[in-house]
């Protein structure tokens, strides 16, 4: 894995559900080796004006990027083990 790949990897919820989701690799956490993930939905009304970017399929790099859909890059980041991608 490598910064800027896009993961389907289970993330918790805000209703403690745990779901796979679409994730941008933003870089390994020094000392531990686990990814730091930034959250992607294809759910645009959950966009937060000001704070979540939408990704659209004009973008430069929207095709090289494994997204399928215009998405949302969500204010929601989370730890994953590398070993779960090894």
């Amino acid at each position: 894995m490598i910064e800027g790949d896009v993961v389907l990897t289970p993330l918790p919820q805000a209703d403690g559900q745990v779901k796979n989701r679409p994730a941008v690799v933003l870089g390994g956490m020094p000392g531990h080796g686990d990814l730091l993930v930034w959250g992607v939905s294809t759910q645009l009304h959950h966009e937060t004006r000001g704070f979540d970017e939408v990704i659209r399929l004009d973008a430069p790099d929207f095709a090289a990027s494994g997204l399928k859909a215009v998405s949302l890059r969500l204010g929601f980041l989370a730890v994953l083990p590398v070993t779960r991608y090894l």
